[in-house]
Protein backbone atom coordinates (compact mmCIF):
# COMPACT_ATOMS: atom_id res chain seq x y z
CA UNK A 1 0.00 0.00 0.00
CA UNK A 2 1.72 3.78 -0.84
CA UNK A 3 2.18 5.32 2.26
CA UNK A 4 1.07 8.57 0.22
CA UNK A 5 -2.89 8.47 -0.63
CA UNK A 6 -3.62 7.40 -4.37
CA UNK A 7 -6.29 9.49 -5.23
CA UNK A 8 -8.94 8.34 -6.89
CA UNK A 9 -10.24 9.12 -10.12
CA UNK A 10 -13.84 9.03 -9.48
CA UNK A 11 -13.93 11.00 -6.31
CA UNK A 12 -10.95 13.60 -7.48
CA UNK A 13 -12.24 17.21 -7.79
CA UNK A 14 -10.70 20.48 -9.02
CA UNK A 15 -7.95 20.55 -11.11
CA UNK A 16 -7.22 17.27 -9.29
CA UNK A 17 -9.40 15.79 -11.62
CA UNK A 18 -9.00 17.86 -14.92
CA UNK A 19 -5.34 16.51 -14.76
CA UNK A 20 -6.17 13.09 -13.97
CA UNK A 21 -8.69 12.60 -16.55
CA UNK A 22 -6.51 14.42 -19.09
CA UNK A 23 -3.85 11.66 -18.33
CA UNK A 24 -6.55 9.07 -18.60
CA UNK A 25 -7.57 10.21 -22.02
CA UNK A 26 -4.16 9.99 -23.24
CA UNK A 27 -2.55 7.41 -21.85
CA UNK A 28 -6.27 4.89 -21.42
CA UNK A 29 -5.02 4.63 -17.83
CA UNK A 30 -4.42 6.47 -15.07
CA UNK A 31 -0.89 5.28 -13.69
CA UNK A 32 -0.78 5.22 -9.69
CA UNK A 33 2.08 7.32 -10.09
CA UNK A 34 -0.24 10.03 -11.46
CA UNK A 35 -3.06 9.36 -8.74
CA UNK A 36 -0.35 9.85 -5.93
CA UNK A 37 0.97 13.11 -7.54
CA UNK A 38 -2.43 14.34 -7.58
CA UNK A 39 -2.84 14.75 -4.13
CA UNK A 40 -1.18 18.15 -5.18
CA UNK A 41 -1.90 19.53 -8.29
CA UNK A 42 0.83 21.42 -8.84
CA UNK A 43 2.87 18.35 -8.49
CA UNK A 44 1.58 16.61 -10.98
CA UNK A 45 0.84 19.92 -13.05
CA UNK A 46 4.63 20.48 -13.14
CA UNK A 47 5.13 16.76 -13.69
CA UNK A 48 3.06 16.80 -17.06
CA UNK A 49 4.59 20.06 -18.69
CA UNK A 50 8.20 19.18 -18.11
CA UNK A 51 7.39 15.74 -19.23
CA UNK A 52 5.31 16.97 -22.90
CA UNK A 53 7.89 19.78 -23.15
CA UNK A 54 10.82 17.33 -23.58
CA UNK A 55 8.80 14.94 -25.80
CA UNK A 56 9.17 17.92 -28.51
CA UNK A 57 13.00 18.42 -27.93
CA UNK A 58 15.94 16.98 -30.22
CA UNK A 59 15.66 13.15 -28.33
CA UNK A 60 13.39 10.77 -29.59
CA UNK A 61 10.93 8.30 -27.51
CA UNK A 62 13.14 5.56 -27.48
CA UNK A 63 16.18 7.26 -26.53
CA UNK A 64 14.17 8.89 -23.58
CA UNK A 65 12.70 6.01 -22.53
CA UNK A 66 16.39 4.39 -22.54
CA UNK A 67 17.48 7.07 -20.52
CA UNK A 68 14.78 6.60 -18.17
CA UNK A 69 15.64 3.07 -17.51
CA UNK A 70 19.28 4.03 -17.63
CA UNK A 71 18.47 6.35 -14.62
CA UNK A 72 15.81 3.86 -12.77
CA UNK A 73 18.44 1.20 -12.51
CA UNK A 74 21.11 3.16 -11.15
CA UNK A 75 18.20 4.70 -8.97
CA UNK A 76 16.29 0.86 -8.02
CA UNK A 77 13.03 2.11 -8.88
CA UNK A 78 10.79 -0.72 -9.17
CA UNK A 79 8.02 1.61 -10.29
CA UNK A 80 9.44 3.34 -12.74
CA UNK A 81 11.80 -0.01 -14.51
CA UNK A 82 8.35 -1.24 -15.27
CA UNK A 83 6.39 1.47 -16.28
CA UNK A 84 9.10 2.35 -18.53
CA UNK A 85 9.86 -1.46 -19.75
CA UNK A 86 6.50 -1.01 -20.73
CA UNK A 87 6.34 2.38 -22.58
CA UNK A 88 9.77 1.25 -24.37
CA UNK A 89 8.20 -1.77 -25.95
CA UNK A 90 5.37 0.78 -26.82
CA UNK A 91 7.90 2.52 -28.87
CA UNK A 92 9.55 -0.29 -30.50
CA UNK A 93 12.65 -1.48 -28.00
CA UNK A 94 12.90 -5.03 -27.69
CA UNK A 95 13.83 -6.72 -24.76
CA UNK A 96 17.58 -6.62 -25.07
CA UNK A 97 17.16 -3.46 -26.17
CA UNK A 98 15.26 -2.88 -22.91
CA UNK A 99 18.09 -4.69 -20.45
CA UNK A 100 21.03 -3.09 -22.77
CA UNK A 101 19.45 0.20 -21.56
CA UNK A 102 19.05 -0.83 -18.09
CA UNK A 103 23.10 -1.39 -18.21
CA UNK A 104 23.24 1.80 -19.83
CA UNK A 105 24.44 0.51 -22.75
CA UNK A 106 23.51 0.72 -26.39
CA UNK A 107 25.45 -1.03 -29.77
CA UNK A 108 24.54 2.22 -31.49
CA UNK A 109 27.79 4.89 -30.39
CA UNK A 110 25.96 7.97 -29.72
CA UNK A 111 23.11 6.11 -28.06
CA UNK A 112 25.28 4.62 -26.14
CA UNK A 113 27.45 7.69 -25.12
CA UNK A 114 24.33 9.25 -24.29
CA UNK A 115 23.44 6.41 -21.72
CA UNK A 116 26.70 6.44 -20.21
CA UNK A 117 26.76 10.30 -19.59
CA UNK A 118 23.98 9.90 -18.05
CA UNK A 119 24.60 7.27 -15.56
CA UNK A 120 27.99 9.24 -14.86
CA UNK A 121 25.19 12.28 -14.34
CA UNK A 122 23.79 10.13 -11.59
CA UNK A 123 26.53 8.07 -10.24
CA UNK A 124 28.85 11.71 -9.69
CA UNK A 125 25.51 13.50 -8.77
CA UNK A 126 26.27 16.07 -11.54
CA UNK A 127 30.13 16.54 -10.67
CA UNK A 128 30.65 15.05 -14.47
CA UNK A 129 34.69 15.26 -15.43
CA UNK A 130 35.31 17.25 -18.35
CA UNK A 131 36.60 13.64 -20.13
CA UNK A 132 32.99 12.03 -19.94
CA UNK A 133 32.02 15.27 -21.85
CA UNK A 134 34.42 14.75 -24.05
CA UNK A 135 33.82 11.46 -24.62
CA UNK A 136 29.92 11.72 -25.63
CA UNK A 137 31.24 14.71 -27.75
CA UNK A 138 33.41 12.71 -29.66
CA UNK A 139 30.24 10.29 -30.07
CA UNK A 140 28.79 13.58 -31.88
CA UNK A 141 26.34 14.68 -28.69
CA UNK A 142 25.23 18.25 -29.14
CA UNK A 143 24.82 20.86 -26.76
CA UNK A 144 21.26 20.65 -27.19
CA UNK A 145 21.66 16.79 -26.71
CA UNK A 146 23.49 17.22 -23.39
CA UNK A 147 21.13 19.43 -21.98
CA UNK A 148 18.22 17.17 -22.56
CA UNK A 149 20.01 14.22 -21.10
CA UNK A 150 20.34 16.41 -17.81
CA UNK A 151 16.69 17.35 -17.84
CA UNK A 152 15.41 14.06 -18.88
CA UNK A 153 17.65 12.82 -15.88
CA UNK A 154 16.34 15.28 -13.28
CA UNK A 155 12.47 14.21 -14.64
CA UNK A 156 13.27 10.51 -13.64
CA UNK A 157 15.01 11.43 -10.51
CA UNK A 158 11.76 12.68 -9.43
CA UNK A 159 9.82 9.92 -10.28
CA UNK A 160 12.17 7.39 -8.58
CA UNK A 161 12.47 9.64 -5.38
CA UNK A 162 8.70 10.11 -5.87
CA UNK A 163 8.13 6.51 -5.80
CA UNK A 164 10.63 5.53 -3.12
CA UNK A 165 9.00 8.25 -0.65
CA UNK A 166 5.44 7.01 -1.47
CA UNK A 167 6.18 3.24 -2.11
CA UNK A 168 3.72 3.61 -4.91
CA UNK A 169 1.57 0.66 -5.96
CA UNK A 170 3.00 -1.04 -9.20
CA UNK A 171 0.04 -1.19 -12.03
CA UNK A 172 2.52 -2.36 -14.67
CA UNK A 173 3.99 -5.95 -15.73
CA UNK A 174 7.28 -6.26 -13.36
CA UNK A 175 10.13 -5.44 -14.95
CA UNK A 176 12.41 -8.56 -14.59
CA UNK A 177 14.97 -8.28 -11.57
CA UNK A 178 19.06 -7.62 -12.80
CA UNK A 179 21.83 -6.95 -10.11
CA UNK A 180 24.58 -5.64 -12.85
CA UNK A 181 24.83 -2.12 -12.07
CA UNK A 182 26.19 0.46 -15.24
CA UNK A 183 29.22 0.98 -16.22
CA UNK A 184 31.25 3.88 -15.27
CA UNK A 185 33.73 3.45 -18.05
CA UNK A 186 33.30 6.54 -20.80
CA UNK A 187 31.60 5.80 -23.56
CA UNK A 188 34.30 4.35 -25.83
CA UNK A 189 34.69 1.37 -22.86
CA UNK A 190 31.24 1.11 -22.00
CA UNK A 191 30.63 -1.35 -24.93
CA UNK A 192 33.83 -4.04 -24.56
CA UNK A 193 32.44 -4.22 -20.51
CA UNK A 194 29.06 -5.10 -21.62
CA UNK A 195 29.77 -6.55 -25.04
CA UNK A 196 26.52 -9.17 -24.45
CA UNK A 197 24.18 -6.47 -24.25
CA UNK A 198 25.71 -4.11 -26.61
CA UNK A 199 25.59 -6.36 -29.40
CA UNK A 200 22.27 -7.18 -28.70
CA UNK A 201 20.50 -3.65 -28.74
CA UNK A 202 20.73 -0.95 -30.93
Amino acid sequence: MSRIETVNPAQATGQAKELLDGVKAKLGMTPNLMRVMANSPAVLDAYLKFSGALSEGELSAPTREQIALTVGQANSCDYCLSAHTAIAKMNGLSADQIRAARLASSSDAKTNAILVFASQLIQKRGFVSDADITAAREAGVTDAEFAEVIANAALNILTNYFNHVAQTAIDFPAAEKITSGPPTESPANAQSCHSDACSLAS
